[in-house]
């Protein structure tokens, strides 16, 4: 574990005394932040221009929007995560285990909460970490609006840990069902259709679909999945013709679609609705709303907006705070003109790594911060291996753009990842991952079985 033992945290968790070269401490090890830990390691971490250290409370990274495959057991976690030890060692930063839970800005310091393990145990106390720029990365999860049950009785996929959570529940269902009766069914509620809950709903029918092949060929007419949303229409973040290209996919796979339907409450029995509809459920997910992690309203005098997010300005850094910084999920910038925020997506979080991976390196020496502008590119849902939609183009959130579908928008949905790697790996390491990647498609099962 080099990269621990290479970070300046003593004993007791302080750094008294602390000199060196400038430290940036960036906080979430997302899209965004490994993406940017990365950039600045190699600019500045390499050469000794500044210390790079990057704190997240997991000890390996994945790409967010693959975490409905996780859940579904259709990728292998193993195989795809990014190591943060390994992986800061290789590219010039320091990585370090924790979670943020407070802020000192008067004294520069990030307060992270006890480490423990699954069983509560403490790894790690609270300890305190000096920077001199500091730039918070810590995502999004999804927001349960304080509606009865949702936390006691549904499954969340904000993480890797979740999502390995709930594929463990979704396998033992599984078992459950194919040792049941002929006419036993496999119910799962999925409450929100934003991106994670239409893709997560596609990728459990493939999942079914490919353990079918393993001995199992009437386990994907046990399915009986229902996807519920409050809004109008599913997705309603992408273009409309997006959306009922998506919807009508997910019916001709079996799934049932409820828009307008408002949960009111979540039991161990399935999810009920304000018009008294009972949607029986022997797994339920949670994926409706986005809000921030709790610990950030009010942190410490930061401006925050009602979702929890840290207000910004175009520069990236928070409106009370010129050496704090907030990006991706967890900031909330409105572009000038703009009716509504940027929106909390990986295509945002990366773009804003880029910006501030060419702007830190500048302000450093001397120079005045650019600000940040957001250039949308389209749009994408991929629907297990039936198919893919998406808008391609500049032409705003909503609107415009070229429609996609079949394997064009596979092969676009594919690609976006692949860019991911290549930023983060470089070119000859990003080419053997992905020639690792076709033979372990090639040989090893499709779907997580044991």
């Amino acid at each position: 574990m080099a990269g621990m033992a290479q970070t300046p945290v003593p004993r007791d968790g302080q750094e008294k005394g602390r000199r060196g070269p400038h430290r940036i401490l960036i906080v979430g090890g997302g899209a965004g932040g490994i993406h940017l830990a990365t950039r600045l390691g190699r600019r500045l971490g390499r050469e000794g221009r500044a210390e790079i250290l990057l704190v997240d409370r997991d000890t390996a990274h994945i790409w967010k929007p693959l975490l409905h495959e996780v859940a579904a057991g259709t990728l292998d976690t193993g195989a795809e995560q990014i190591g943060f030890v390994a992986h800061a060692r290789r590219h010039g930063f320091r990585y370090w285990p924790g979670a943020m839970e407070g802020l000192d800005r008067a004294a520069k310091r990030v307060r992270l909460a006890p480490l423990r393990d699954r069983d509560g145990a403490e790894i790690l106390g609270a300890r305190d970490l000096a920077y001199d720029t500091l730039v918070i990365a810590v995502g999004s999860q999804a927001n349960d609006f304080g509606i009865p049950g949702v936390r006691e009785h549904c499954a969340f996929i904000d993480s890797r840990e979740q999502a390995e959570d709930f594929n463990e529940a979704l396998r033992a269902a599984v078992l459950r069902c194919i040792a049941g009766p002929p006419d036993a069914t496999l119910d799962i509620a999925i409450v929100g259709a934003g991106a994670t809950g239409v893709e997560l709903s596609a990728e459990i029918a493939t999942a079914l679909d490919l353990a079918g092949g393993y001995g199992f060929p009437g386990l994907r007419r046990q399915l009986r999945l229902t996807l519920i949303e409050t809004a109008p229409r599913i997705l309603g973040a992408l273009p409309e013709k997006v959306a009922e290209a998506a919807r009508a996919e997910l019916e001709r796979q079996g799934v049932t679609v409820l828009t307008g339907a408002e949960v009111v409450a979540v039991d161990d029995h399935g999810i009920r609705l304000k018009d008294g509809r009972s949607i029986p459920a022997t797994l339920r997910v949670w994926a409706a709303g986005i809000k921030a992690p709790a610990f950030l309203n009010g942190l410490d005098g930061l401006e925050s907006a009602r979702s929890g997010q840290l207000v910004v300005r175009p520069t990236l850094q928070t409106t009370r705070d010129d050496a704090v910084f907030a990006m991706g999920d967890c900031a909330f910038l409105k572009p000038e003109g703009a009716e509504r925020p940027l929106p909390a997506t990986a295509q945002v979080a990366q773009q804003q790594a880029e910006h501030l991976a060419r702007a830190l390196p500048d302000h450093l020496a001397g120079r005045p911060l650019t600000p940040f502008a957001y250039q949308h590119k389209g749009a994408l849902v991929a629907l297990g291996r039936y198919n893919a939609f998406g808008s391609l183009g500049r032409r705003g959130l909503l609107g415009g753009g070229l429609f996609i579908e079949g394997r064009f928008a596979q092969f676009s949905y594919a690609s976006l990842y692949r860019r991911h790697q290549l930023g983060l790996h470089g070119f000859w390491r990003s080419l053997l991952y992905w020639a690792a990647d076709l033979l372990r498609k090639a040989s090893a099962p499709g779907v997580r079985m044991e």
